[in-house]
């Protein structure tokens, strides 16, 4: 097989952390050469520029030097709306691909970047790869993973349920491969860091807290202005110590960070633009429980065995488990939230995302000869499901 250029698209700390062990494997494999296409958050200064953090020895995955080949590009400006970043990124990403010309664009989840992505490698017949296609997520996300979905070609999702989704969306079985979500590789590498050497890093001043981390709702704003006061009030009211992060850069995150204005000054409650990946990794999984409406609430804290809380409408219909607590963005049920996650007990892990092998299972996939084969031109497939009368 003649060697395949691939690129990878990354626009915040999140996609990042799922897509990184995927760029690891594939940098061990002389059959590859692999590129990195980082904006979107990554290039804000508001949100700790982590564009470091692809890059720096830090990273689990590659402690000799970090992630190499590296683009970089700052698709947006703070305060542009979605369909301008959405624009910009078309607009950069094009003219980079012009000139790299790669085999694959694999994107991740349901952002800006990785629309971009899909739509300049679909249009230019190039092999789009999405992973984690097919989940549910709630606000302007849940449309633009299924769009993503509709114009890749591949799709490396997280478990049957996702693939039985893709299916309902006419997307052919073959083209279809359950491996996990690649971020639970991470979660339990034996290379992560130690809470100790986190907690020092980040001048950290107490060893038991909680995590909070709030993102706005882009399709009810008046809900995210309503909730985000909520959340302050109760964690201002709690005997609790926080670690808070700041949101997303989706639309309305400056209601957020207004109310987080009220926290400056607790000494129990520390607030941090952004975290490495593996940092909050580590810390997540020391934490008492995880507060806010974040995927990770829903993803990672289960299979930590650590409890969430899961607050409004930005995860309906996502995966639920005993772990997660469910209430509306209300002060009354924030704090009853918080007395009911403090009595419970230790839960089990949960593996229904994968067992830490998504990366061994996504390169097996690339070294298949007839895995680069699938024809860019796409057509629906009626797979006859049942319907409900």
């Amino acid at each position: 097989m003649a060697k395949k250029k691939i690129l990878f698209i990354t626009g915040t700390r999140a996609d990042f952390g799922k897509l990184c062990s995927l760029i690891d494997k594939v940098s061990e494999h002389t059959e590859f050469e692999y590129c990195i296409f980082v904006t979107g958050m990554h290039t804000l200064s508001r949100y700790g520029y982590t564009v470091d953090e692809v890059m720096k020895k830090y990273s689990s995955f590659r402690l000799e030097g970090g992630f190499r080949n590296v683009h970089v590009f700052m698709n947006q400006v703070h305060g542009e709306s979605m369909d301008m970043v959405l624009g910009n990124t078309i607009f950069g990403l094009s003219r980079y691909v012009s000139e790299y010309q790669p085999d694959m664009i694999v994107v991740h989840g349901d952002r800006v970047e990785a629309l971009a992505g899909s739509i300049v490698g679909s249009l230019r017949n190039i092999l789009v790869a999405h992973v984690e296609g097919g989940e549910l997520s709630g606000t302007i996300d849940e449309l633009i993973r299924h769009a993503v979905s509709k114009m890749a070609h591949l799709h490396f999702v997280a478990n049957g349920d996702s693939r039985r989704r893709l299916m309902q969306m006419g997307e052919a079985e073959e083209t279809i491969y359950p491996i996990g979500s690649p971020d639970v590789d991470l979660m339990f590498s034996p290379n992560l860091p130690s809470k100790e050497s986190v907690l020092a890093y980040y001048n950290i001043p107490f060893t038991e807290y909680a995590i909070t981390l709030l993102h706005p709702v882009t399709t009810d704003l008046e809900q995210t202005k309503k909730m985000a006061g909520a959340v302050v009030d109760a964690m201002l009211d709690s005997d609790d110590n926080y670690i808070v992060i700041y949101p997303n850069n989706d639309h309305g995150s400056d209601i957020i960070l207004d109310e987080y204005d009220r926290l400056s000054g607790e000494g129990r409650i520390a607030v941090y633009p952004s975290l490495r990946v593996e940092s909050f990794l580590v810390l997540l999984r020391a934490a008492k429980y995880l507060l806010g409406n974040s995927s990770a609430g829903i993803r990672e804290t289960p299979c930590y065995g650590v409890p969430s809380i899961n607050i409004g409408s930005r995860q309906d219909g996502r995966f639920c488990c005993s772990s997660i607590i469910n209430v509306p963005g209300s002060y009354d049920a924030i704090v009853k939230a918080l007395a009911d996650v403090r009595k419970m007990v230790p839960h089990p892990p949960r593996f229904e995302f994968g067992r830490g092998n998504s990366a061994e299972q996504f390169i097996k996939i690339l070294m298949d000869e007839k895995t680069w084969l699938t024809k860019p031109q796409k057509q629906f497939v009626d797979h006859h499901f049942a319907l409900c009368r």
